[in-house]
């Protein structure tokens, strides 16, 4: 997933209580899927990965395209392309990690909903003509030593705000690693975005906090969220109640 391809490293799996792992030569997780049930969002931050449902009206929540940065195991992709049936493009740097996903994580075919491009995550928001392109962006781009997200500044953050739809388009972002700086990460996207247009879950026992980012939403009453918290909640399983409860703005500079 690191945007440097000579520092790319050979996906490795592990196995247990019927969870497969995928991990880039290193103990870190990048993923997770359950044998039994491959399409369940496993993990705890990849189902808040999801959030941006939220900010979506209930008749929109699982149409147009969806974009992620950074493969893993698949499971966001598994998600939106075979549960939500939505468009869904991937970007990921590393062969071994989209091999991997072929083989061992029931990544399907490309077909006329499914792209997954071998590339740079960077170069691919910032193309011309990927601009305007998503309704929704996943951001989830960790290397093999998971010390701190590969792409964080305000360049690579304004690429992502380009590809995002100018009317409604949500982007979610897991920061975690032992060196990031969720707060500095956190700044350079309301420096983007705008301090209005970005809200934070609160972290997972693991540390992984996600970041909601939009272009141009109106954030509805207290009523309409949770009317929309449980559509999720009946149409496709997810916590998303639980999600309405541990979101927030971000407080003043």
């Amino acid at each position: 997933m690191s945007s440097r391809p000579q520092d790319l490293v050979g996906a490795t799996l592990s196995e247990h209580g019927g969870v497969r792992y995928l991990h880039l030569d290193s103990p870190w997780v990048q993923g997770a899927m359950r044998l039994s049930k491959p399409n369940q969002l496993e993990l705890e931050y990849i189902q808040r990965m999801m959030a941006w449902m939220l900010w979506r009206p209930q008749d929109e929540v699982a149409e147009g395209h969806a974009v992620q940065l950074g493969l893993g195991a698949g499971a966001i992709t598994r998600f939106c392309h075979q549960v939500l049936r939505m468009r869904t493009t991937v970007v990921e740097i590393n062969p071994t990690v989209i091999a991997a996903n072929r083989l061992w994580f029931r990544l399907p075919a490309d077909d006329k909903r499914l792209a997954v491009v071998e590339g740079d995550a960077a170069a691919w928001v910032a193309a011309a003509g990927h601009a305007g392109c998503a309704q929704v962006l996943n951001v989830d781009l960790y290397d093999h030593e998971a010390a701190a997200p590969v792409l964080d500044d305000e360049a690579f953050y304004t690429g992502c705000r380009d590809v995002l739809d100018a009317h409604g388009g949500v982007m979610t972002v897991n920061l975690f690693g032992r060196d990031a700086s969720f707060s500095h990460s956190t700044e350079r996207i309301a420096a983007v975005f705008g301090r209005d247009q970005v809200w934070t879950l609160r972290p997972t026992r693991e540390g992984n906090t996600v970041i909601v980012a939009a272009r141009g939403v109106v954030v509805p009453g207290r009523e309409e969220l949770s009317a929309r918290a449980a559509n999720i909640e009946a149409r496709f399983g997810l916590p998303a109640r639980k999600w309405l409860r541990m979101v927030r703005p971000l407080p003043p500079p």
